[in-house]
């Protein structure tokens, strides 16, 4: 079992900036793709941010501009810088991860952190 270290988070007025992190433990072998999905009340949970390991980076459509994932492989570390903040950006953020570990492809998923955006 992969267990993904979460951080970050928290209540920020509009406007603001929030930082998340993302590790995921030394003893994977490979990260195939990494990142941020978020969940709204009452909502479907959808992409934020996460990158390949082809080096591609995807963003959703409302965080264009205003978000920026990153990495750092050398932890096994992935981090979601949020600007510019709105309300609607409220939501519990998940981190993804799917990795090679002990031979095996699986994809797994953070506890959440919560984001709250107040106007």
């Amino acid at each position: 079992q992969v267990q993904l270290m979460e951080s970050g988070g928290g209540l920020v007025q509009a406007g603001g900036s929030l930082r998340l992190s993302c590790a995921a433990p030394g003893s994977i072998f490979s990260i195939i793709a990494m990142g941020w999905y978020r969940q709204a009340p009452g909502k479907q949970r959808e992409l934020v941010a996460r990158f390949t390991r082809g080096g591609n980076t995807y963003y959703g459509d409302s965080v264009k501009g205003r978000f920026t994932i990153s990495r750092d492989n050398a932890d096994n570390t992935v981090y979601l810088q949020m600007n510019s903040l709105k309300p609607e950006d409220t939501a519990v953020y998940y981190c993804n991860a799917q990795v090679v570990v002990g031979g095996s492809t699986g994809d797994y998923w953070g506890q959440g952190t919560q984001v709250t955006v107040s106007s």
